[in-house]
């Protein structure tokens, strides 16, 4: 017996445990199967949102206001989780969208896949160090393949035009726009090509306005400001020079805060006022010395100051919210001025023609032919404010995408399952070379990148494993132009289909999948602090 006491110097197998009371330990299989189901469990949630018939999820936050949104992203980031694997998925569905914009579903999936396929292995007893290397290795062969396949449409312009629509319609296939993909297509790449190789989303403002149907939704070149005019003010300003300010506009009356002024008699109080509204009247002489014929503040403007500017014959425009001033300026090409003194160095805006114009029940000024012609608003309507939003999350996932594409990396390959079914052929062509069991984890990399178009096929109701069975042997004979067509639920040409995807998208979904799953893979220990004690507040216990 005394052997055995040897073993476990408490006796009785108790393990001393150097942790703080309430922490808590997840030590070998337990945490890497925790961890596994944590980061499954979050794929399935956002799978079904995943390709053209994809369905959309309700969020409803703790306030009770509701979202209605299709987009991974979106999605994960309004998720409370606990585990912390899920939580790398999260994180991973956010870098992809702030770095490309789209494919925050598939990266999320993907990961998730290639998690699940790890856990068949580590169950057969693989090394989880062995398994990383064979997806290391699965993956460079996969992204060799994927760089081989994509096509370059840059130097034709008119090609590129047209391709850029395809890919727009892409993106917005699986989203709320689908159902006009084309007009917004269309919509995405006027909007993108007007930048001319920026990737400065901001000068392309979003403006929604409840009412009408999506396809009354419009690119408006140049620039919409939600302002109304003052009152007595020319409607219309041909040839406008612009002045954008932020300044204090409205000291009409006696205004010393927390000061008490005594004085003998109301004359003095006069007095005062008229010392302010000669101040006034002297700011506004210098803002007119700027020779512009348009004044447009981000502060209130009172009504003498307005009265003044209105005899001037300049249009002063009020209250521009911060994001109107700022657009603005970059639109019109002046930057915002505080001080008035030096009227040489302020460069004014310039545009041709200011109207007020009716959109629906609304009044927005509307400032056309603008010097930095990049700018423009493209105006969604839509039944209801939730819509509206989802449009815009859409919208705004097609324009990144595009103007990645546009202004970074022009190269695109074929979407519609396509690629991936490409990259795991070329997976399956390196694991046959491999000795070992390196070759297991890398047949189980090809199998993740096939399960992809196996769940666009599920999501559309159709036979996923008989259509992707199929296309696996057209790619197997180099037919890599075959893909999912969804909408006849057969195989197809997805040439001629016209579905493009860009290539920096794919790229990034595979590497920060496979990075993300191998950090989950690695872990086995999950160690969590003990949670904060409640104090109560009232002292009782």
């Amino acid at each position: 017996s005394g052997g055995g006491a040897q073993m476990a110097p408490f006796g009785m197998g108790v393990v001393p445990s150097v942790l703080s009371e309430g922490a808590h330990e997840e030590k070998g299989e337990t945490a890497q199967m925790s961890n596994f189901i944590g980061a499954i469990a979050v794929t399935d949630l956002v799978k079904t949102t995943l390709g053209p018939k994809g369905m959309d999820k309700i969020l409803q936050s703790q306030s009770g206001s509701i979202m209605v949104t299709n987009d991974g992203a979106t999605i994960l980031r309004s998720l409370l989780i606990d585990n912390p694997a899920a939580k790398v998925l999260i994180e991973i569905s956010k870098t992809q969208d702030d770095e490309i914009g789209d494919g925050t579903t598939s990266v999320c999936c993907f990961a998730g896949e290639l998690l699940r396929e790890a856990e068949k292995l580590l169950l057969l007893h693989l090394h989880p160090q062995t398994v990383v290397s064979g997806y290391r290795k699965a993956a460079r062969a996969a992204l060799a393949k994927l760089e081989a396949l994509a096509v370059d449409h840059k130097s034709d312009r008119e090609k590129f035009r047209a391709e850029l629509v395809k890919l727009a319609c892409t993106t917005l296939s699986s989203k709320v726009l689908a159902q006009s993909k084309q007009q917004f297509a269309e919509l995405a790449v006027d909007a993108v090509l007007r930048l001319e190789g920026s990737t400065n989303l901001d000068l392309v403002q979003i403006i929604k306005l409840p009412g009408g149907s999506m396809r009354d939704s419009w690119l408006e070149p140049g620039f919409l400001l939600q302002k109304k005019l003052g009152v007595g003010q020319p409607k219309v300003m041909k040839d406008a020079k612009i002045l954008v300010a932020n300044t204090a506009m409205d000291t009409d009356k006696v205004k010393i805060y927390g000061a008490r002024v005594r004085v003998d008699s109301l004359t003095r109080v006069a007095e005062i006022e008229k010392a302010e509204q000669a101040k006034m009247l002297a700011k506004c002489e210098r803002i007119a010395a700027h020779g512009c014929n348009v004044f447009v503040n981000r502060q209130l403007i009172y009504n003498r100051p307005e009265q003044f500017f209105s005899s001037k014959g300049i249009m002063a425009i009020e209250h521009a919210d911060f994001d109107g001033v700022e657009r603005l300026a970059l639109v019109t090409g002046t930057s915002i001025v505080s001080t008035f003194d030096d009227p040489g160095s302020v460069e004014l805006g310039r545009c041709d023609k200011i109207e007020e114009i009716m959109i629906g029940e609304q009044t927005v000024l509307r400032f056309s032919g603008c010097s930095a012609g990049a700018a423009c608003s493209v105006v969604l309507r839509g039944a209801n404010s939730q819509l509206l939003d989802e449009a815009e999350r859409s919208l705004h996932d097609a324009l990144c995408v595009l103007s990645q594409t546009a202004a970074v990396e022009s190269r695109m390959v074929l979407g519609a399952g396509c690629a991936e079914l490409a990259m795991a052929s070329a997976v399956d062509e390196a694991a046959a070379q491999e000795q070992g069991k390196i070759a297991l984890a890398m047949d189980a990399f090809a199998r993740a990148l096939r399960a992809l178009p196996g769940i666009i096929a599920d999501n559309a109701g159709l036979d996923a494993a008989e259509l992707v069975g199929t296309l696996k042997a057209h790619h197997a004979r180099g037919e890599h132009h075959m893909g999912l067509d969804i909408e006849k639920g057969v195989v197809g040409d997805v040439q001629a289909l016209g579905i493009t995807e860009s290539f920096k998208l794919k790229y990034a979904m595979v590497n920060s999948a496979v990075e993300a799953a191998e950090m989950v893979i690695r872990v086995d220990d999950v160690i969590k602090a003990a949670p904060r004690k409640r104090e109560d507040p009232y002292g009782r216990h």
